[in-house]
């Protein structure tokens, strides 16, 4: 991966490199295991102070995306799944017992009513064993649908998929009791702290998401004298953003990139062409600029991570 901040963007350079490795992992540009260059030679890169380095290396380490080895240097973390924690099948199946017991309650079933539910159920297994449960947890409804869609495609003959947000589990107790009994929970890999947090007992894998085919298209398609405004939810993607643009619409020249919130991007956006948005800074933008065209830059699992992380962890 480059990393190379751009004194253009109205963002510290602090949080541009913050963003360029935090987001460069979820989007698969750094590769777990990967070294990255030691704190000197990454400040030399760049140009930022070595303290600057080395305090965006520590909020990484806390996040849990980058390890540190006594000896060897700083390195991408490994995704480690976070399955159930009790040593024996029968405690873990008694936990599972017990959240349906108290599930069922808060809907208003009674006793009868499980049982029932639960032999009759059994009674379909005979026809067959049920497929495992994925379940998607991602930040924005639309776009973890699409995550979802994408991943039960991929999946068809292995499980079936659903999806939820973090927004959601947060505030649904409910959705956290349904989400622990998963078999295999998928987030993004700069999430899985907070997706592990928010489901200590469930078996949490993060992998990958690389720019989908459609955004690709679309950003080749771009006629070169294009003036294009890039707009993130979040500025410390906005190194990533822009620099996927460039990578996929590389004839197009006139690039700039900022925030909502950013006043000089606003005037910045008035003179653009067409403007290619992060997922999730659709609201942001709202009913400014109607005559504009807009592009999401939205991602998808990663194929690569599908094969060799989701359907291995899938139960037999």
């Amino acid at each position: 991966m480059k990393f190379a901040v751009d004194r253009n963007l109205p963002l510290p350079l602090r949080n541009q490199l913050h963003g360029l490795i935090e987001y460069g992992i979820s989007c698969g540009e750094l590769a777990p295991g990967e070294i990255l260059p030691s704190v000197r030679e990454l400040a030399e890169m760049v140009g930022v102070a070595p303290m600057t380095v080395a305090q965006v290396y520590a909020d990484l380490k806390e996040k849990g995306l980058l390890q540190t080895r006594p000896g060897s240097g700083t390195f991408v973390a490994d995704r480690q799944s976070g399955g159930a924690t009790d040593p024996t099948k029968h405690v873990y199946l008694y936990r599972q017992i017990d959240n349906l017991i108290e599930q069922s309650r808060k809907l208003g079933f009674q006793p009868t009513e499980l049982i029932a539910a639960i032999n009759t159920r059994l009674r379909q297994s005979d026809h067959g064993p049920a497929r495992p449960r994925v379940l998607v947890v991602g930040l924005f409804p639309d776009a973890t649908r699409s995550y979802a869609d994408f991943l039960g495609r991929k999946l068809a003959n292995h499980a079936r998929v659903e999806f939820t947000t973090i927004s959601a589990l947060e505030q649904n107790p409910q959705g956290v009791l349904e989400a622990r009994s998963a078999d295999l929970v998928v987030t993004i890999v700069n999430r899985l702290q907070q997706v592990k947090t928010l489901l200590p007992d469930a078996n949490v894998m993060a992998i990958r998401f690389t720019p989908s085919e459609e955004t690709r298209r679309a950003l080749a398609s771009l006629d070169s004298r294009t003036k294009v405004a890039a707009v993130s939810l979040f500025p410390e993607f906005l190194p990533i953003l822009k620099a996927g643009i460039e990578r996929f619409a590389p004839h197009v020249s006139h690039i700039t990139a900022g925030t909502m919130d950013m006043p000089a991007f606003r005037a910045e956006l008035a003179e653009a062409d067409v403007i290619i948005h992060a997922t999730g800074a659709d609201e942001t933008l709202e009913d400014s600029y109607p005559q504009l065209p807009r592009i999401e830059y939205r991602h998808a699992p990663d194929e690569v991570d599908i094969e060799r992380i989701i359907i291995p962890a899938l139960p037999s």
